[in-house]
């Protein structure tokens, strides 16, 4: 619901956009703000104990845009590092993970006002690191591992400009991670092969110099 609520949000701000000149070429915008990446998980049968679970977390989110024109920008997405608890639907939390999912988006901003809707489409890499079971099963699981990703990124989002400097921003992500998960199952070695596919919200305050 909240997904679909900030979608509709950001569409209808789109369409109502008023004419206000406020932005131009080499402008560079700095934002700051609360982030949460929630996880749209799937992966195969884990053991027979159901398929992985990846819970959300919230952090502080950064991004940094750089205004090609007045209309086109590219704009790199970072933030603090995300932590994860990881479950099996059948047993509850077995382990925790870490990781950083930098995002560079090329984007382009309707209108021309202080309200500045635009969408973005880009590339991301998510490093993970820290992996490390919480419940081994009584020692049947161990040596945890999740592997690094590449993939396709796509964005919509509003600026609101109060002045010629600062603005407040609402901005949602689709992100396309994929991971193998590997470690040992009773001393045999599992390999699965996990979407974590998250949608990232995002609610900023920005600086434009």
């Amino acid at each position: 619901m909240m997904k679909q609520t900030l979608v509709a949000a950001l569409v209808l701000a789109s369409l109502s956009a008023p004419a206000f000149a406020a932005r131009e070429a080499g402008d560079f915008i700095v934002r700051a703000g609360w982030a949460q990446v929630n996880p749209d998980e799937s992966s195969p049968d884990v053991a027979g104990q159901g398929s992985f679970t990846v819970d959300e977390d919230n952090q502080l989110g950064l991004n940094f845009t750089y205004m090609l024109t007045d209309a086109w920008a590219i704009e790199v997405l970072a933030a603090s590092p995300f932590k994860h608890d990881v479950g099996l639907e059948k047993v509850g939390k077995i382990a925790e993970v870490t990781h950083l999912p930098p995002t560079v988006m090329a984007q382009y901003y309707f209108g021309s006002g202080n309200l500045r809707p635009y969408v973005g489409a880009g590339i991301n890499y998510t490093y993970f690191w820290d992996e490390e079971f919480t419940n081994d099963l009584g020692g049947a699981l161990t040596d945890l591992e999740a592997s690094d990703s590449w993939g396709l990124a796509g964005q919509v989002g509003i600026d609101y400009e109060i002045n010629s400097n600062w603005l407040v921003n609402a901005s949602i992500w689709y992100i396309d991670i994929q991971t193998d998960v590997e470690f040992k199952l009773a001393g045999d070695d599992v390999k699965i092969k996990t979407d974590i596919d998250p949608w990232v919200y995002m609610v900023s305050v920005g600086y434009k110099f």
